[in-house]
Parts: structure tokens; C-alpha cells; sequence
């Protein structure tokens, strides 16, 4: 199973920006998939994340300007960002709890490469 994190970019304040998170490989089920981000000397930190039953949870500083859909066809997750503000400045990595194919059925949990969102003017 392989997770490939896209879009990112340098974006003035107030942009916007859309992260993918696609997965791949030999997939039964994808149950939560989430959205970190880190910045240097400090912890990843889970900023949103979505069940496969559509729950979503926001940390408290993104909230009304992250959002998290996802697509079940697609095995893909996105990060849609507004209103970028300069501390949103961190590589953000997506994390997927998978079920593979191969039995046992046992859930693991993935991570993309990162993809790193510069808020700047």
C-alpha cells in the first residue's frame, strides 16, 4: 500500500489550496484518513480527519477553514484550505488506517511522504 501526498505550494495570505492524499496498492477498506502537519521542533500534530462513515474532526485552529472530503472511489483524501494565515506554514502529511486485501483482515496505518504548504507574501 502506497500513499501519494500532492499540492502544495507557496500561497500569499488569505489563498487558498487543495491537498491529495491518494491510496494504492492492495486495498480492502480504508477506514480513518487524516491530515497532520508538522513544522520544524515541534510534533506532528492531527489537524483533520475523516471516518469512513463521514464523521470529521477539526483541531480547534482550523476549524470553518479546512475541510476534509473524501473519495471512496478514488481511495483519495483531500485537505481543502481557505483563508491561509502565515502559521498555517508546515509540511502536512496525510495518514490512512487501511484493511488489506490478505488475510488476516488487520488494519494498518499508513503515511504519505508530506507535502510542504508555504504561507507567504
Amino acid at each position: 500500500v502506497q500513499l501519494q501526498a500532492s499540492g502544495g505550494g507557496l500561497v500569499q495570505p488569505g489563498g487558498s489550496l487543495r491537498l491529495s492524499c491518494a491510496a494504492s496498492g492492495s486495498i480492502s477498506s480504508l477506514n480513518v484518513m487524516g491530515w497532520y502537519r508538522q513544522v520544524p521542533g515541534k510534533q506532528r500534530v492531527l489537524v483533520a480527519s475523516i471516518t469512513n462513515g463521514g464523521i470529521t474532526y477539526y483541531e480547534k485552529s482550523v476549524k470553518g477553514r479546512f475541510t476534509i472530503p473524501r473519495d471512496g472511489a478514488k481511495n483519495t483524501v483531500y485537505l481543502q484550505i481557505t483563508n491561509l494565515k502565515p502559521e498555517d506554514t508546515a509540511v502536512y502529511y496525510c495518514c490512512v488506517a487501511v484493511v488489506r486485501r490478505e488475510l488476516p483482515p488487520v488494519q494498518e496505518q499508513y503515511w504519505g511522504q508530506g507535502t510542504l504548504v508555504t504561507v507567504s507574501s
